[in-house]
């Protein structure tokens, strides 16, 4: 398992500004910081905008010669305007970017050597294993901003209100649909707009259950065909002991609305959902305080609880193109390791992976909520690491179709796993060429 906690050491950065004219095009940094404009862009929820747009106000109030142009907006949607921006030419000069990306960018060296940026980007707060997964190559592109896993979380009242407890087993879950009456209420659901999140589930499951991991590193598909068939026909039993909506329900219920942001949710006729323990703020602010509440990592009957997966919640990295590597390195610096700027951020992209952000949290009292529930929780368990291969958009896609097509009935879990199994290997033959 990769610890999530990071180790702590103490070593400041301190860096002079330098108003000098504008630099003409991309070189070699210059180990100075000079007056300018830096463009940089997230995705995310409203918890995590305004308190970036907060850290970024702090920052323009230091600096006020290098100013922040902040671009930022959902999930649904964003990997395509950053693959236009970045293929184009016209990426920000820092990004928040998602793992997959280091390999579905690396052939065209899109993102900064950032070893070349040692002046500016302390990275002395960071665990060596937390620090490659930033690397392509032997060559660090993005530094992990936090490491998270995905947890089930639950509306408490809603709970309480059918007798029901949080279930500790897949045949707990499995059976909680009895408990819940036939009026439109579910134990939990699962995010149609958020890509593969039901296939997600169903590898954990099969993770458990077999010890083998559904994609590997180096992009081997770990699965069988069998394998795939076990994770669709666990997905259906979902749908069928109404433990959560079927695919067309979601898709009429909530249109292209966000689990987060659906009626469903919001009125507690979805009593639970799988997310990030880096993303579930948004979650959070969409109830009354306190009641979202983390439950236990499922386990099989026997308590085995190993299957379940981490990885990068997200990475910073810094545009190749960019004509400012040392400024855009200086406010990368101030969003991983400032004090201040970890007291506004708080967890709103995790527990920070960065020793001195987390520390800083730790001292304020900021360390503490949901993330860090679930945090703590992966820390205890044996994990797998999620391949980037995995977070691929077409692999998504794969994901989609196969689920979709079980809950539409369109394909039985057989045929469409054999589908699956060859669409995959296809796939990942493919883009290793």
């Amino acid at each position: 398992m990769k610890k999530l906690s990071a180790i702590f050491t103490a070593v400041l950065l301190s860096a002079a500004l330098s108003a000098c004219a504008e630099k003409k095009s991309f070189t070699e940094p210059d180990g100075k910081l000079d007056s300018c404009s830096i463009r940089f862009s997230w995705w995310g929820g409203d918890d995590r905008h305004e308190a970036t747009l907060k850290a970024i106000d702090l920052w323009n109030e230091k600096h006020p010669d290098i100013n922040i142009i902040p671009e930022y907006g959902g999930w649904d949607g964003w990997t395509e305007k950053l693959s236009s921006q970045i293929n184009g030419g016209t990426a920000p000069d820092i990004m928040q970017i998602n793992y997959d990306w280091l390999v579905s960018f690396s052939g065209g060296n899109k993102f900064y050597d950032l070893g070349k940026l040692k002046n500016f980007l302390d990275l002395s707060g960071y665990d060596e294993d937390i620090l490659s997964f930033g690397e392509n190559n032997n060559i660090l592109n993005a530094v992990t901003v936090s490491v998270s896993g995905r947890g089930l979380f639950y509306n408490s009242d809603v709970y309480k209100s059918f007798g029901a407890e949080y279930p500790h087993t897949w045949n707990e879950l499995l059976a909680l649909g009895d408990k819940f009456d036939d009026n439109g209420v579910y134990p939990i659901d699962l995010d149609i707009q958020s890509g593969g999140t039901a296939w997600y589930l169903a590898v954990v499951y099969v993770q458990q259950k077999t010890g083998r991991e559904f994609i590997t590193m180096d992009g081997k598909l770990g699965f069988s065909e069998e394998d795939i068939k076990t994770a669709l026909d666990f997905y259906k039993q979902l749908e069928d002991n109404h433990v959560i909506r079927n695919v067309r329900s979601r898709t009429d219920e909530d249109g292209n609305a966000a689990l987060y942001q659906s009626p469903e949710f919001i009125s507690g006729k979805v009593a639970g959902i799988l997310e990030w323990g880096s993303s579930v703020g948004k979650y959070e602010m969409s109830l009354p305080e306190g009641i979202l509440e983390a439950g236990p990592m499922l386990t099989d009957d026997s308590g085995n609880s190993d299957g379940w997966l981490i990885k990068p919640s997200m990475l910073y990295a810094i545009s190749a193109e960019t004509q400012y590597p040392d400024e855009s390195a200086a406010f990368m610096n101030f969003l991983l390791n400032d004090e201040e700027c970890a007291d506004i951020l708080g967890t709103t992209r995790g527990i920070p992976a960065s020793s001195y952000a987390e520390k800083s949290l730790e001292k304020n009292g900021k360390l503490k909520g949901l993330a860090l529930e679930n945090h703590t929780m992966l820390e205890q368990i044996n994990t797998f690491t999620i391949s980037p291969y995995m977070e691929l958009a077409k692999m998504k896609e794969f994901y989609n179709e196969a689920v979709e097509s079980v809950s539409y009935n369109t394909s039985d879990t057989a045929a469409a796993a054999k589908k699956m199994y060859d669409s995959i290997n296809e796939y990942l033959e493919k883009i290793k060429k």
